[in-house]
């Protein structure tokens, strides 16, 4: 631009006073046009910086949402059942302190056989519970009192354990079930489950057929998870999926992953340590969703002559390795 300036200020002494004229308005178009590109250029830059920094903010969302996150950097284990019932699961088969002290037996032993991998203690208590009647509302489910679910997280504090509240749907939704939760679950060391077994559909009856639950009712429940874990700055909640069959969960090709929930699908199967393994294989290794799961049953396991548990080091073995180990 300097060189064509320059020209026509050369040519102005040959042509006179007018061409000289002509020069300055040329000049000062070609100042206004290149101010307007400068704005133009400096508007573009700055949305480029903004979008940059957003870009950069959420990515350091994201960084900070998986270092906040359990899962993968540790591994939960976890006692299961009802503390309203001894039949339901250790979680209610012992007293507290008998039950904490041998939980604590577990986690030392896995922190023996996988020391690269700390552990998280866990207590998963049923609060909604499938029910062979009607009931009250004839949903085929009972919500047990709040304070089953306030006497479980006084215990998981004892041993800075997490807690997970399960819910065996009967013929409710969890549309129903999950938002009454909330009070809980807005605790950033409150979890989910969900148990399709008991989960009924056209009218069945829970107990006389397996349940079922499909990707869109879990994309609904990890929708609640997230909308609670932005609404109050939690670190990411986890939705534990109970799974034994293939028809207990439909179309998993669906289920949306989110930032702030994590889930396990977790095989849920009791037999012997072939059936197990194999249930393991089919329904939750060739139908992967994001960290899995693998239950312990401590009676049902070893029911008949030969029958014997998982022990951690068989559970290492597995592919994927299971980051969820429930007791029951």
């Amino acid at each position: 631009m300097k060189l064509n300036l320059g020209g026509a200020v050369a040519l102005a002494f040959l042509w006179g006073a007018t061409l000289t004229s002509c020069n300055s308005k040329a000049a000062a178009e070609e100042t206004a046009r290149q101010d307007k590109e400068l704005a133009a250029a400096a508007a573009a830059d700055s949305a480029k910086a903004v979008a940059d920094s957003l870009t950069a903010k959420a990515k350091t969302d994201s960084i900070d949402l998986a270092t906040k996150a359990i899962l993968p950097h540790k591994r939960i284990i976890a006692y299961y059942g009802n503390p309203m019932s001894k039949r339901m699961g250790i979680l209610g088969e012992l007293p507290v302190q008998q039950m904490l002290k041998k939980l604590d037996g577990e986690v030392k032993t896995w922190e023996a056989v996988d020391p690269a991998t700390p552990v998280q203690p866990a207590l998963h208590v049923i609060v909604v519970t499938a029910q062979g009647q009607p009931g009250k509302g004839g949903k085929y489910r009972l919500r047990m009192s709040d304070h089953v679910a306030d006497s479980v997280i006084s215990w998981a504090k004892q041993r800075n354990a997490i807690v997970f509240l399960d819910i065996q749907i009967g013929q409710s939704t969890l549309q129903e079930e999950i938002p009454r939760l909330e009070k809980w679950l807005k605790l950033p060391q409150v979890h989910l489950g969900i148990d399709p077994e008991f989960a009924m559909k056209n009218g069945s009856i829970p107990g006389r057929r397996v349940g079922t639950v499909d990707a869109s009712e879990i994309n609904y429940a990890t929708g609640v998870l997230a909308d609670i874990a932005k609404r109050y700055n939690l670190p990411p909640k986890i939705l534990v999926v109970h799974r034994f069959t293939q028809r207990m969960v439909t179309n998993y090709q669906n289920i949306k992953l989110r930032p702030e929930v994590q889930v396990v699908m977790h095989m849920d199967g009791w037999g012997d340590r072939i059936l197990k393994k194999s249930t393991y294989n089919d329904y939750i290794k060739k139908e992967p969703v994001q960290f899995t799961g693998f239950k312990i049953f401590y009676k049902n396991d070893t029911k008949k002559p030969g029958w014997k548990l998982y022990d951690p080091k068989d559970l290492l073995k597995l592919n994927p390795v299971p980051l969820y180990i429930q007791y029951q």
